[in-house]
């Protein structure tokens, strides 16, 4: 049906103010925009639908929440309408009035404001009835359950859902938002603030919690993979910190680096003909070519436009570097640059500086590129020359950029209306490196140059691991929360253990005599096997007799052997938090040695001990400053004999920061689950509960490793726990149930390690 056109025609006034009073609407902001939404709505709605349309409409302006619900619906429902049928109107009806009985009647507004665009997401009346599902069910759950008190408390979190329900619905299938909305309705039932952050996209686990859900390739996935490509490749290493990709930006952010690291989109979906782990490698392979051919210039003498022409020619010059090197990189370039059309921009009401220099560099990258202008021609011309004479140098071609701009400039590119049109070039980053200014200011974006660099145990740590943590409260798990760093400890003096072993050497003779009982024996032979490694001589000829003689033989004419002794791998993960830094009195003189010297004996004469009966085994530290920095430290590994490179780095062992338990025993299951062994042992040695500078519930981090020795448990890797706190039956046992040991006489940990860990292996 063709809306009518906008005359004077008496009839069409006459029905126009028959669907005013139909209205009974008096708010003046309505008579603005009402016959604009009556001539949208006739066009694509029946007359039925005009009705309910209308109807809707009325009951918003008399629900009491003011003009804005009005207004909405109007401007709204015609193109949803138009895209799912209007027979969805009940629906939608039915959730405005369900909102509106209950304390939410606020967030119709935002529900109504973000339905069209969560309509061109969800185009069917399947889809969108899931979505109007998801909100009731939101709704229910959310409404009255602040602090457990049953009354009419509106939802915390319900408005903004609403606000950023397009936002998620352009990363999420309706399953993932679904998901989404579950994880923060279980977690903060009762944090008003803290679900407001959520479902407003603020809080760390609501984006970690989208990234899980959201389509595409996800850096927190390939950012060790990414990691491998950066150094294998390019020689080059620097930590990698995602950003959020942010679909619903105009012009949305560009990768860059600065001090603290690479800064990549925290998400990259598919382009065609190019995966989204081969835009991170252009993008990286783009900056790590910058990183290392490029260099800054001052820009306080260049206006925008020669800054702009600079940063592109730069850019070219660089990938022609990269292709030159790994040319394979050619066609993911070429996939990657968008094709500006010649002609598309007008020149004489737009800005078309942007335009041609994206044409410029798609001719510079593409040998077919098939423009025609002569001032490009001669300019990619100039180019290869450059070039063709070797590397060139970011000066050299900043003077062919601004011979360029001297050439096409023209008086409308200072116009504020720029021409966009493909003209982003994605993989590229925002080439804020590149300058340097005579003046330094005091902008935020110059903070970053003053920050410190990299401590010197952060040089060699590896990607980080991503760990979830248990959240008792919730009963559930949040997803990447934790970071966690692993090094090569650094070293010290080796002859610092040698000195600790030789003040122990009579407990060592004594720990040899019980050693030796325990060191596996020589293998034993099995016989009558029907199937073994060799065969069975004696048997063998008993056989062929019987056969000889007319009997049956024994089938069982071989044998095999097995080893008589233990097949068991241990990892023992230490505590290295800053309360090992604590003096306690030892000897009858009451002198006095810090937890961490005696851990060190200790730890020494295990593993002396363990050296010697043959088992493999690891040595590990850990402590850690936050969820975002967990500290793994190797000690040991388990393809290292027991030597002066490892006595080095337990020389060198230092307390420092707290103790997140949890992530530490999950990350070393990771290799001890890894060993071909029966039996595997890990072995915790702390001075104390489970804790950290971020968590001020104790419980937290008490009952996250709790989960993980369940965790462990399930692997079949077997843990016991070492505990050097006199309070530690306070909370040790709800960790490991009975496998633990407290030493309350903390000077004799040298002896009762051994003895112990002897007992657990007999």
């Amino acid at each position: 049906m063709a809306p009518p056109e906008k005359t004077a025609d008496p009839s069409w006034e006459e029905r126009l103010r028959g669907y005013r009073e139909q209205l009974a609407c008096g708010f003046p902001q309505v008579g603005e925009v009402f016959e604009g939404c009556m001539r949208e709505a006739l066009a694509v709605l029946s007359p039925e639908g005009v009705d309910g349309y209308l109807d809707t409409a009325r009951f918003l302006g008399g629900m009491g929440r003011g003009v804005d619900p009005v207004l909405a619906f109007l401007e709204e429902w015609p193109p949803i309408a138009s895209r799912v049928g209007e027979a969805a109107l009940p629906a939608i009806t039915a959730s405005m009035h369900a909102l509106w009985k209950s304390p939410n009647a606020k967030a119709i507004t935002p529900f109504l404001q973000t339905l069209a665009a969560v309509a061109r997401r969800l185009p069917s009346r399947q889809q969108l009835q899931r979505y109007l599902d998801l909100t009731q069910e939101f709704t229910e759950r959310t409404t009255g359950s602040i602090h457990g008190i049953h009354q009419t408390f509106a939802s915390p979190g319900l408005p903004d859902f609403f606000a950023q329900a397009p936002t998620l619905l352009k990363q999420l299938s309706i399953s993932g938002l679904r998901n989404w909305v579950d994880y923060g309705i279980r977690n903060y039932p009762n944090h008003p603030e803290r679900q407001r952050d959520y479902f407003s996209l603020k809080s760390a686990d609501s984006r970690a919690v989208l990234q899980r859900e959201r389509y595409g390739t996800l850096l927190v996935d390939k950012e060790r993979l990414l990691d491998l490509y950066l150094r294998g490749i390019w020689g080059d290493s620097a930590q990698l910190v995602p950003y959020p990709a942010d679909p619903d930006q105009p012009q949305r952010a560009q990768p860059y680096y600065d001090a603290s690291g690479i800064r990549l989109p925290d998400v990259l979906d598919d382009a065609p003909g190019v995966s989204g782990i081969d835009r991170y490698r252009a993008t990286l392979a783009h900056i790590a070519a910058h990183r290392r051919w490029s260099t800054p210039l001052f820009a306080d003498n260049c206006s925008p436009m020669q800054r702009m022409a600079i940063e592109v020619f730069e850019d070219s010059r660089i990938e022609a570097l990269i292709m030159r090197a790994y040319p394979g990189m050619r066609r993911i370039y070429l996939a990657l640059h968008p094709t500006p059309l010649a002609g598309a921009c007008d020149p004489e009401n737009t800005s078309c500086l942007r335009h041609r220099l994206s044409m410029l560099s798609r001719a510079l990258l593409d040998a077919e590129h098939g423009y025609q202008d002569g001032e490009l021609l001669k300019f990619v011309r100039h180019f290869h020359e450059t070039m063709a004479q070797g590397e060139s140098s970011s000066e050299e071609i900043a003077e062919l950029a601004l011979a360029y701009i001297a050439r096409t400039r023209r008086q409308s590119d200072q116009l504020a209306d720029v021409h966009f049109t493909d003209t982003e070039i994605g993989y590229r980053d925002d080439n804020r490196h590149l300058w340097r200014f005579h003046e330094l200011s005091d902008d935020e974006e110059m903070f970053d140059e003053q920050r410190p660099t990299a401590i010197a145990d952060d040089v060699d740590r590896l990607p980080p691991r991503h760990y979830p943590e248990w959240d008792y409260q919730s009963q559930s798990y949040r997803p990447d929360w934790v970071s966690l760093y692993e090094s090569l400890h650094p070293a010290g003096d080796a002859g610092d253990i040698d000195r600790l072993l030789e003040k122990h050497a009579a407990l060592a003779r004594r720990l040899k005599r019980l050693l030796d009982l325990l060191k596996p024996q020589d293998k034993v032979r099995i016989r009558y096997q029907e199937e073994g490694s060799e065969l069975d001589l004696d048997v063998a000829l008993r056989s062929l007799i019987d056969f000889k003689g007319g009997a049956s033989p024994d089938p069982r004419i071989n044998m095999s052997h097995r080893s008589d002794g233990r097949n068991l791998a241990v990892l023992v993960l230490l505590d290295l938090s800053q309360s090992l830094a604590d003096k306690v009195k030892v000897g009858a003189s009451g002198g006095e040695q810090s937890i961490l010297e005696l851990s060190q004996e200790a730890v020494s004469l295990l593993a002396w001990s363990i050296e010697q009966l043959g088992d493999p085994f690891a040595i590990a530290g850990f402590h850690s400053d936050s969820r975002h920095d967990v500290r793994y430290l190797h000690l040991k590994g388990y393809s290292e004999r027991w030597g002066d490179v490892v006595k080095a780095r337990l020389a060198a062992m230092q307390a420092g920061f707290s103790t997140r338990m949890g992530a530490a025993m999950r990350h070393g299951a990771h290799y001890l689950a890894a060993q071909k062994a029966d039996k595997k042992l890990l072995l915790v040695l702390t001075d104390g509960q489970p804790a950290d500078v971020d968590v001020h519930d104790e419980r937290l981090l008490i009952e996250d490793a709790r989960k993980s020795v369940e965790e462990l448990d399930q692997q079949g890797i077997f843990t016991y726990c070492i505990n050097l706190d006199r309070k530690a039956d306070d909370y040790v046992g709800d960790i490991f149930g009975r496998r633990y040991t407290v030493i309350d006489n903390i000077e004799r940990l040298p002896e009762r390690l051994p003895e112990l860990f002897m007992a657990l292996t007999r």
